[in-house]
């Protein structure tokens, strides 16, 4: 039976007509046919799908192999890796972001490999570099969205074609569609997809607008990527996340399986939700110290054993302007063995354990220079009591009061005269030996406060989020979860109040402590990319010594501070300002430090980098969105958003310096790099206006009557909304090997 199957697999790979469908001169992204779904049963595909890999080792005889002696042995010649798209690869939807991940992981780490497409010596691929582009969309390519002065009115025919779909002898071959926006055909008005909607897009250079023109001479083809999302109840999920998240891979062998958990930090998963009750004392929660620089604390000297180990953290914070000289202080505490007397004397059962237990809150606002400044800090006792509440004068001009999170306003902070120095010298006077702070991600308040303490307890990381660490839950839907309470009702217009969340995270600890560390915990699911690629071999010699381990390397480059978040999971992060600089950072990773000072020789194995210029011009990012909200409540239309955006001359200027950036990628990558470049959404806008009036008409249907409201919420909303989150899933993607 196995050999039978076997004989029909090489006589499909030895057909001369597939060996006619994978012509390389035609492989390339999307080089694919639609069928009907219901022609093939699934083990026929599978069957299909292997025999495109084996055909694409045969097409490598006529190339890359060579037959030596009588025997028929093939002596390889050839193995440089590419990607190849044969007529098996049936296309029946977009390529979802998730998929693009698995090309990465398949070709780096131990990954599936992927079933929209096939890499021919995909072991040899030897680096990855992956380009958040958002503000890049298909429209752009269609000529919906007009990138100079002549293309302004109505859209015309667009020029490009499907790869596949070139008129022969006289036929007709399918187009992209006219419109991205406001036509029948669309993709976004219909419910079911057509081919128009998921079949790549050949890119030809005299087709393209003038801005975009570098991109044909990198990639082949364009890719409709869907974003991931839930179209039922009109959601958009974070493209970020779901490229550098992946699911924790499972294996044949229980104690390998048993081995990834191990390595993955976090909150063990609870055996049983009917698990037993267990009391447990507060001081069992206190993080530890690689718990404390995993999530961006500043470790309190009383952490170190030795004298060189303070030396070094204290060179360490002297370059991350974190010392006293920079207004730092720490707590008086001389070593961590302070409360050791307290079990003694404690009573047996007791959650504090005889240590004082303070939760701690504070609000900020934005002053000169972009940084976060102290405007409130709220601090209660483990009885609610409060302990000090207090407004606080920044040292510099507040340019943004945050009053939708902070609540803060201009009236409140006139009269204020306290100022940083003086909360700092009351909470030095505060803070004892044997004080133990509770908070929700307080490495932002104690880095706002200017402050270390070594016992922190933080209910963001004792409540560990569903898909791991570095993401975290808010302390509002913890609270609403575990609580089953509402919280910041004020949140997008009174703003928080930081003694109700500070009584919220005392609250979350108090139960953590009666039901025991098991409950409200959930299993780790997934991991960083970087944390799955650090336990792959690294290919060739690099020295480690200083990396510890052998696994590869990892880089993530941003705009502002990526070593916070992801960043604290990659081997190396580098912060940048443009997307000129971000070009200088990816080269800077993939090739390393010529002295090898930060990044070794050889660079890093993955590079994950975001270009964000583009989307700040057109208003895409999260901040430029809420300024639409406050636009007159109504469904957005096509045109809304295009008004929005810069005049055609100066958005198509910005697009070809994007492009330009992303052709220098290309440009200095090495041999055998795999490179993807996608845009994560197409147009967020519109979905975001609509999503902040469903969100107003909500609350406000609680209180008033039909026709108090100031947002109407009919059908015609309902349905403006399905179809903004549609077109914001539309993304695209690029996808070539140097």
């Amino acid at each position: 039976m196995g050999s039978s199957k076997k004989r029909k697999r090489s006589n499909l790979s030895k057909d001369p007509s597939l060996q006619q469908r994978t012509d390389p001169r035609q492989s390339g992204v999307a080089a694919t046919l639609p069928i009907d779904k219901g022609s093939l049963a699934q083990d026929q595909q599978q069957e299909n799908h292997d025999a495109a890999h084996e055909a694409a080792e045969d097409e490598n005889d006529a190339d890359g192999w060579t037959v030596v002696g009588r025997s028929g042995k093939k002596r390889k010649t050839n193995n440089y890796p590419a990607l190849v798209y044969a007529d098996s690869y049936k296309q029946q939807s977009s390529i979802k972001l998730g998929e693009l991940q698995s090309l990465v992981l398949y070709c780096l780490a131990n990954g599936t490999s992927p079933q929209w497409t096939a890499v021919r010596h995909h072991s040899q691929v030897n680096k990855a570099v992956v380009l958040f582009v958002p503000g890049l969309e298909r429209g752009m390519f269609d000529g919906s969205v007009a990138l100079d002065a002549s293309s302004e009115g109505p859209a015309q025919e667009p020029k490009l074609r499907h790869g596949l779909d070139q008129p022969q002898n006289g036929e007709t071959s399918h187009s992209v569609p006219s419109r991205i926006d406001g036509a029948q055909n669309d993709g976004v008005s219909r419910t079911h997809a057509s081919p128009d909607d998921y079949l790549p897009v050949r890119l030809a250079a005299e087709n393209l607008p003038q801005p975009l023109k570098l991109l044909a001479d990198c990639f082949e083809y364009l890719l409709p990527v869907k974003a991931p999302g839930d179209d039922r109840f009109s959601r958009v999920y974070s493209p970020l996340h779901h490229m550098l998240n992946s699911q924790i891979p499972k294996s044949r062998d229980p104690k390998a399986d048993e081995n990834v958990k191990n390595v993955i930090k976090g909150e063990k998963p609870a055996n049983d939700q009917r698990s037993e009750s267990k009391r447990t004392p507060i001081t069992d929660f206190i993080l530890s110290m690689d718990q404390l620089r995993e999530n961006d604390f500043v470790v309190h000297p009383a952490w170190y054993d030795t004298e060189s180990e303070e030396q070094a953290e204290m060179k360490r914070r002297v370059d991350a302007s974190q010392d006293a000289a920079s207004g730092w202080v720490d707590s008086q505490v001389a070593s961590l063995g302070a409360g050791d007397d307290l079990k003694l004397s404690s009573e047996q059962g007791s959650l504090t354990a005889g240590w004082t237990v303070l939760a701690m809150d504070c609000e900020m606002c934005t002053v000169q220079g972009g940084e976060a400044a102290l405007t409130r800090i709220s601090l209660i006792d483990w009885d609610g009591e409060v302990i000090m509440d207090g407004l606080v004068k920044p040292d510099k001009p507040i340019i943004d009061y945050l009053t939708r999170f902070s609540g803060i306003t201009p009236e409140k902070m006139d009269p204020v005269t306290t100022s940083l120095a003086d909360i700092q010298k009351r909470l030095l006077e505060i803070l004892t030996p044997t004080t133990i702070l509770v908070g929700h991600s307080l490495d932002s308040d104690l880095e706002a406060l200017k402050l270390s303490h070594p016992f922190i307890v933080d209910t963001s990381i004792l409540y560990p989020h569903p898909r791991g660490p570095p993401l975290k839950s808010s302390l509002k839907w913890l609270v609403q979860k575990y609580l089953g309470r509402e919280i910041q009702k004020g949140h997008g217009s009174l703003g928080h109040d930081s003694i109700e969340d500070s009584r919220a995270c005392l609250d979350l600890v108090k139960k953590k402590c009666e039901k025991g560390p098991e409950w409200a915990s959930v299993p780790c699911t997934s991991e960083t990319i970087f944390k799955r690629l650090s336990r792959t071999p690294a290919k060739g010699p690099r020295d480690k010594v200083l990396l510890g381990g052998q696994g590869k390397l990892g880089a993530i480059v941003d705009h502002g501070a990526p070593e916070k978040n992801f960043g604290q999971m990659a081997s190396f992060s580098i912060g940048c300002n443009t997307d000129g600089e971000v070009v200088d950072a990816v080269q800077r990773a993939v090739s390393g430090d010529p002295d090898g000072a930060t990044i070794p020789g050889g660079g890093v194995d993955f590079t994950w980098a975001r270009m964000r210029d583009l989307e700040k011009a057109r208003g895409w990012s999260n901040n430029d969105r809420y300024d639409l909200l406050q636009m007159d409540n109504h469904p957005a239309a096509d045109d809304d958003n295009k008004s929005n955006d810069p005049s055609p001359s100066v958005l198509a200027a910005q697009v070809a310096t994007t492009v330009n950036c992303i052709h220098q990628v290309h440009a200095s990558l090495p041999p055998c790099t795999l490179l993807v470049v996608y845009t994560g959404t197409g147009d967020p806008r519109a979905l975001a206006r609509l999503q902040q009036m469903h969100r107003t008409f909500k609350r406000e249907y609680k209180s008033k009557k039909w026709d108090q409201l100031s947002v109407q919420w009919t059908d015609v909303e309902e349905q403006a909304l399905k179809k903004a989150c549609r077109k914001a899933r539309r993304g695209v993607g690029f996808v070539t090997i140097t």
